[in-house]
């Protein structure tokens, strides 16, 4: 019965129902928190976008504001994509560079002296990235750092966990100094901040806790990432975010999110994160992602992983014990 169901068919989903339900959700649950509108950061990909344009469904352009955030590390065309977007969607925007703040705070400092650990000659003219080392096929996860020299070579060396941590801690500043200026302009102008997760980045803990995590509405984190393309396109937004492959625009090298933290491609975790949910044999979804049925299972093994390695992330303050009355 399971391979009659089960398929790529299981995530198609009734996009014009589902715009009109987001769309009174956020009306609905920005209203009951009490705020007058909401505020997006809009990075040029594919799930700030169609969260851009939901917003603009909801509440119009007088109460949707969208930020665009680069800062040293960003990609180029992100600025112009997110332009493009709020432009296409009809909503206001502001522009502020974080590169300044960050630069304060030690943000790129404290990276390169982490990467100077193995690359003593690394230097603010050169470009890096984080890496993983899939365990496919039941082998260990771990992290390389992949560094590239002014004069275009590329090095890689398989990445200690202090300096992994310390890179990974000092890159989060980012994330949260995004979210800091997101929530300056939803209390100035009491708005709700929307958080712009899909199901597979919610569900594996792909955010930084108090950065990207941080929200007060998220309307699409109950949607496979392949549902959102497939807003997307219902959407109209621009064909060029439609057709992009999702990166995650943190290093200065360019990295696609499944080489940083996936095992596999979107299209595929999404049938694997799904099939897990239900229930599927790992037999059953072997084929339909290319690999053996061995494969697959390393693959269930992995999403358990990092929900337990993750839960961190969803927890909120630990507390003595309850506090009446707050909830």
């Amino acid at each position: 019965m399971v391979e009659q169901l089960f398929g790529p068919g299981v995530l198609a989903l009734d996009c014009a129902a589902e715009t009109a339900r987001i769309s009174q959700w956020l009306v609905d649950n920005v209203g009951r928190l009490g705020r007058r509108g909401v505020v997006i950061a809009i990075s040029g990909g594919i799930d700030s976008s169609v969260c851009a344009a939901l917003a603009a469904r909801a509440f119009g352009r007088p109460r949707v504001l969208g930020l665009l955030l680069p800062e040293r590390d960003s990609s180029s065309a992100a600025a112009s994509l997110g332009r493009k977007v709020a432009e296409k969607v009809g909503i206001d925007y502001l522009v502020e560079d974080i590169a300044p703040a960050l630069d304060a705070i030690g943000c790129y400092r404290r990276r390169d002296a982490a990467i100077r650990v193995l690359f003593p000659d690394y230097g603010s003219d050169w470009k890096s990235k984080i890496v993983i080392a899939s365990g496919m096929g039941g082998k260990i996860h771990y992290f390389k750092l992949v560094v590239q020299a002014p004069d275009g070579t590329v090095h890689e060396k398989r990445l200690p966990a202090k300096e992994y941590l310390e890179i990974v801690a000092a890159t989060s500043f980012k994330q949260r100094v995004r979210k800091t200026l997101e929530y300056f302009h939803a209390d100035r102008l009491n708005y709700a901040v929307i958080g712009t997760p899909n199901r597979l980045e919610y569900d594996q803990g792909f955010f930084v806790k108090n950065g990207d995590g941080s929200a007060d509405v998220k309307p699409i984190a109950h949607l496979y990432k392949t549902q959102v393309y497939a807003l997307a396109r219902h959407l109209e937004i621009p064909e060029e975010i439609c057709s992009a492959r999702p990166t995650t625009d943190t290093y200065s090298m360019a990295q696609s999110q499944d080489e940083f933290y996936f095992a596999l491609p979107y299209e595929k975790m999404d049938l694997a994160l799904w099939a897990h949910n239900h229930n599927v044999p790992s037999a059953e979804l072997a084929p339909h992602i290319g690999v053996d049925m061995d494969q697959a299972q390393a693959v269930y093994a992995d999403i358990e992983s990092k929900r337990r390695t993750t839960a961190y992330l969803h927890m909120p303050p630990v507390l003595v014990e309850s506090v009446r009355k707050v909830r």
